[in-house]
């Protein structure tokens, strides 16, 4: 199974809304264009970013054929997948390979605290079902409330062939380095899911990151990996600085909704996020204005 384009900078694109909450479609196809213009090696339709626990299965059907039509192959697509329910993930895998993803991308369930074997079910069901088409795992512990184990990557990595790697949003660099380590002998990629540890996973050999702030400063992250790659750590490591207040002051605002207001600031044009999240007041817009224009994004 061909995984060498499992690399570099992959963001959870947003999905732009209109008002009465339908998707802007050139909204979104402008948003494709304007991302991979800015040296995106990839796209995540459907990451935490993405809003994908508001839309039905209907929609995200339409949403990803826009998303494969507007890219053309130019970049791979992934397709996130955070349904709680196993036949609904089952589902969506299917329909999202039939439409031609180049991988999909697995969370664990929200809401509930599976145990590791309840866990592995629902993961294995899933990457069988599409069982030709690469898999990677997505460790968000912060969102879902409890961790994939490092055995439990370890046994899927190890067992379940089309599983090739994952991307690891833990925080902890000690994880994502275990998650590395453990699993290189079967050649399994690790993408760093922190925005402000992109130069610092790979320094420890991750192959890439998922990074929501590609959505607004696009360049400037591309940056951070294309001067890593080039052997210009100290650049590297200066645009990793440049991006990380940016990066921390979203904290603030609930999630996911700073990414948009991120992006409507520097022209993007991306709409509100869907009810019940609303745009960050406005003393929150300032400082992201603040910042924005520090780095002279605005």
């Amino acid at each position: 199974m061909d995984t060498s384009f499992i690399k570099g900078i992959v963001p959870p694109i947003v999905t732009p809304m209109t008002k009465d909450e339908k998707l802007d479609e050139q909204a979104f196809r402008d948003q494709i264009e304007w991302m991979i213009e800015g040296g995106i090696t990839g796209l995540l339709v459907f990451g935490s970013n993405g809003e994908f626990y508001m839309l039905e299965e209907d929609e995200m059907e339409a949403i990803l054929g826009i998303a494969l039509e507007q890219v053309k192959g130019r970049v791979p697509i992934y397709m996130g997948i955070g349904a709680i329910r196993t036949s609904k993930c089952i589902r969506l895998a299917r329909m999202a390979v039939q439409l031609g993803v180049q991988g999909i991308s697995i969370l664990q369930p929200m809401f509930l605290k599976l145990t590791e074997e309840e866990l592995k079910t629902h993961l294995v069901a899933i990457a069988e079902s599409v069982s030709q088409t690469p898999v990677l795992l997505y460790n968000n512990p912060g969102r879902t409330g409890y961790a994939m184990s490092q055995n439990l990557v370890y046994w899927m990595a190890h067992n379940i062939p089309n599983v090739v790697g994952m991307k690891d949003s833990s925080g902890d660099l000690t994880q994502t380095e275990e998650f590395v380590r453990r699993n290189a002998d079967v050649g399994f990629k690790v993408f760093c899911g922190k925005d402000t540890l992109i130069y610092a996973g790979l320094c420890v050999g991750c192959v890439g990151a998922v990074t929501s702030t590609s959505n607004f400063a696009a360049a400037l992250v591309w940056s951070i990996y294309e001067k890593y790659i080039a052997g210009d750590l100290t650049g590297s490591k200066e645009a990793q600085f440049a991006l990380n207040p940016l990066r921390l002051q979203m904290d603030s605002s609930s999630f996911p909704v700073a990414t948009k207001d991120y992006a409507n600031l520097v022209g993007r044009k991306v709409g509100q996020p869907m009810l019940p999240n609303l745009p960050s007041p406005p003393i929150q817009m300032e400082k992201f204005a603040q910042l924005l224009n520090v780095e002279g994004l605005m």
